[in-house]
């Protein structure tokens, strides 16, 4: 085919992420190679008067690309720097305005964070946003473990840089933030235990299974963390993340239980995502069982 036609440069932009397989995932960290493309085989227009005719290769491709792997760990704080100041926001504001968000809102703050977050960069990072996650999918081969240092490194440290930033906007009412057990040792680990292994099934199933909608993962993630919140936020907090309890801490000098909130979301979420694995279907046994086959394209309608 012609490079140009009628004076217009014929190029052929990238695929939409997710489309090239039905259900794929939208935001599992394994999928971002094969939703990339190669940009250095598009034509670049120059810096022309309009009406001129524009060669392939000009001043434009002079410009390199970034690398990939940087940006997906740039990305990746990002992400978890808009998910910590929007989460810790919430209970600030709830305590400085006496209960004007409410739980209902505390639990709207942290789920819409997620959803935004997921569908905005998930095709880029993956969207992990939580160590306790990366760990997970690491652990169960969704992610490879060379990535998961660099990834906790940038949660971690914007968590923190987001807890500062709300202790400069909302000083003195950052314990506000800062997730803390009104119940026991033993309730407030049992209570984050089960919150994150239902986060983390849910998540596994929309992110590592091509079954799945993939489509709809940022909002399936976002209303699970809403309803745990609904659940547990006046128990344990509902932390679910270890760096959701982490850079709020710091910022507050409130260390008050903090083992909970790194152990138990980390074993939640290694036996959420488990388990998940362990009722998957495989490939070869739905292709080798019609009847299932109609089953599972029944539940996708």
């Amino acid at each position: 085919m012609a490079a140009f036609e009628n004076g217009t440069p014929n190029c052929s932009a990238p695929a939409t992420p997710g489309t090239g397989t039905p259900g794929g995932p939208l935001f599992s960290a394994l999928r971002v190679d094969s939703m990339s493309y190669d940009r250095n085989s598009m034509p670049h227009p120059k810096c022309f008067p309009v009406g001129t005719r524009i060669p392939d290769h000009t001043c434009l491709s002079e410009f390199s690309t970034p690398n990939v792997s940087l940006a997906r760990k740039a990305t990746e704080f990002v992400g978890t720097f808009i998910l910590m100041f929007a989460a810790t926001a919430g209970p600030i504001v709830n305590q400085k305005y006496n209960g004007t968000e409410t739980l209902i809102g505390n639990a709207a703050c942290a789920g819409l964070a997620v959803m935004i977050v997921i569908l905005s960069t998930g095709h880029i990072s993956g969207a992990h946003l939580n160590p306790s996650l990366t760990i997970a999918f690491a652990a169960f081969r969704h992610f490879p473990w060379a990535h998961v240092p660099a990834y906790i490194i940038a949660q971690v440290s914007a968590s923190i840089c987001a807890s500062f930033a709300l202790k400069g906007v909302f000083h003195p009412f950052m314990s506000g933030g800062v997730t803390v057990p009104s119940v026991g040792t033993g309730q407030a680990f049992a209570i984050e235990f089960i919150i994150t292994f239902n986060l983390l099934f849910v998540a596994t199933g929309v992110a590592t299974d091509t079954r799945a909608v993939g489509e709809l993962a940022g909002i399936a993630v976002g209303a699970t963390v809403m309803l745990n919140i609904l659940i547990a936020g006046p128990s344990s907090g509902a932390s679910m993340n270890p760096v959701r309890t982490l850079g709020p801490a710091v910022a507050a000098s409130n260390y008050r239980a903090l083992w909970i909130y790194l152990v138990a979301p980390t074993l939640g979420a290694l036996t959420g995502a488990g388990v998940y694995t362990v009722v998957k279907l495989r490939e070869d046994q739905i292709a080798d069982d019609p009847a299932r086959q109609a089953q599972v394209r029944s539940f996708r309608r």
